[in-house]
């Protein structure tokens, strides 16, 4: 599954998600993980639905988003996109965090990420 996360350092999970420019994503599984790609946008400052929609559209194929913080609103838009936002509590560092989801993707995952698991597998 593809996992995006937000970042200020390429290292922490430390971004808002409005506030972002570049998200980090991640091709994760039970058995590997690598570094896939950067997603990079620009969003003019003032149109809050243009760049609520602008992040959903660089992160469409990505069933989990990893950010510092999340509106309402937003962590709507993404639920709605089937893309599941998470809080990092703590800053964590990206690669703790794909670590401890490869240890939950080896057991039994629970319903609302084995849901997230399959989104690249089903039509839209």
């Amino acid at each position: 599954m593809k996992v995006a996360f937000a970042s200020t350092d390429k290292v922490h999970i430390d971004e808002h998600f409005g506030k972002a420019e570049e998200f980090y994503i991640w091709n994760i599984g039970p058995e590997e993980a690598a570094f896939s790609r950067i997603a990079q946008l620009k969003v003019e400052e003032g149109y809050i639905d243009d760049k609520i929609e602008a992040r959903t559209a660089v992160l469409a194929d990505c069933a989990l988003v990893y950010v510092g913080e999340i509106g309402g609103p937003a962590a709507a838009r993404l639920v709605q996109k089937k893309i599941h936002p998470i809080k990092s509590k703590e800053q964590e560092p990206i690669t703790v965090v794909v670590k401890k989801l490869q240890e939950v993707l080896k057991g039994n995952p629970p319903p609302w990420l084995r849901k997230a698991i399959l989104k690249g597998e089903r039509p839209s």
